[in-house]
């Protein structure tokens, strides 16, 4: 009975890691994968490529909203089942999507696509807290490295079904997805303790976590390595293929390898944060991203060539992905009850400050790089200065 038992524990063990990451990969499977029939889209539906890109910014919406809803069930109704449940809805929903009959109808879809798909996603850092306790941020790194091969293949994936077949392929293929990681689910997902705290209702949830003091600045932290993250994504197209005047393949080989410094920070953080901890660890993260920002910005006002940016990007983004990780895992440890609203917390929170990113961008519009890189470098100048004051506080 007790062998039996640790065999099946082991199993589990063993598909838990790569199948939260493969839940939390639809969601960048759904932005990226469709990007390269925008213009395919359009046309079928007889309209503009900004109708078209709407629907990208519905999507934001509806995730962001569904998150705020889901994370605070996740701790009462249990995240097996509400996993279960977005999963089933997220297929369900990207099944009908091809037959929309008009780009409104289209965009509507992908809200209610990406509302349902955030309350598996939303699930995954509770259960990763309360399989891994203290090492929380180790097994976030594990989910996050494995995770981030969505992002640096569904743009290519994206390329190839429009190549053998249509857009609404790509949505066959999220179907698909979707139910092959939901059968996964089924039989893998572990049960995990839903909150004793039944009577708070979800602005009483959101309360706990957003007046924890101690939690504050680990939250702000996030939020500003978000504006940061955003603030490349919005800027490195104009970066490198007007500035630098890059080939697609060009561009997208560079941002691929930018995806791999993000792995390797995340495979560095699993290695050794059980050693150092979470703090010393975003305290590492904090002072490269602080020093290679300072020599990015130095690049750009110098005008030197696109080697010396894709060298300098490559450490800001490992670092800040490094910075990210622990400060969510630090955010999550204090809140055993309620991580699903810490979580919604988190990723509501990041959604709205990174969608800031381009107005500021566009405010500050002048044909060079440095109004990016100077906002990545206050970014990480705030940064420091709430770890700062939250080193000096607990003093």
């Amino acid at each position: 009975m007790s062998s039996s038992s640790n065999t099946k524990t082991a199993l589990t063990i063993m598909w838990l890691l790569p199948l939260l990451a493969s839940i939390v990969a639809i969601t960048p499977l759904a932005i990226d994968l469709y990007l390269p029939a925008m213009p395919i889209i359009a046309e079928q539906y007889d309209t503009t490529i900004a109708a078209v890109q709407n629907s990208l910014s519905v999507y934001l919406g509806g995730y962001a909203l569904g998150m705020l809803i889901f994370g605070p069930l996740a701790d009462k109704l249990g995240r097996r089942r509400l996993a279960i449940l977005g999963l089933s809805g997220f297929a369900l929903v990207s099944l009908y999507i091809p037959f929309s009959a008009s780009i409104n109808e289209f965009i509507i879809l992908r809200g209610i696509q990406a509302f349902l798909g955030s309350a598996a996603t939303v699930v995954v850092p509770g259960i990763i807290r309360e399989v891994y306790g203290k090492n929380t941020a180790k097994g976030m790194s594990y989910v996050s490295m494995i995770m981030m091969f969505a992002p640096m293949l569904a743009p290519t994936i994206g390329s190839f079904i429009m190549y053998i077949d249509s857009w609404q392929s790509m949505f066959y293929f999220l179907f698909g997805y979707a139910f092959v990681i939901l059968l996964f689910a089924i039989k893998y997902l572990p049960e995990t303790q839903t909150s004793n705290k039944s009577e708070l209702s979800i602005l009483a949830s959101y309360k706990t976590v957003l007046l924890e003091k101690s939690a504050q600045k680990n939250i702000l932290t996030s939020m500003l390595v978000s504006l940061s993250f955003f603030s490349y994504l919005t800027a490195i197209p104009f970066v490198y293929l007007v500035i630098y005047e890059t080939t697609e393949f060009v561009f997208s080989f560079l941002f691929g390898i930018n995806v791999v410094a993000l792995m390797t920070a995340q495979f560095i953080n699993s290695r050794y944060v059980v050693r150092y901890g979470s703090p010393h660890m975003l305290k590492y993260g904090f002072y490269c991203a602080f020093t290679s920002a300072i020599l990015l910005v130095s690049v750009n006002a110098l005008e030197m060539s696109l080697f010396w940016t894709v060298i300098t990007i490559l450490p800001v983004m490992g670092s800040m992905s490094l910075i990210a990780v622990n400060a969510d895992a630090l955010i999550l440890i204090q809140f055993k009850q309620q991580s699903g609203t810490a979580t919604a917390v988190i990723g509501t929170l990041r959604f709205g400050i990174g969608a800031l990113a381009g107005p500021i961008l566009a405010a500050f519009h002048n044909g060079t790089a440095m109004p990016f890189t100077l906002l990545m470098l206050t970014a990480i100048v705030l940064v420091g200065l709430c770890q700062y004051s939250n080193i000096t506080a607990k003093h």
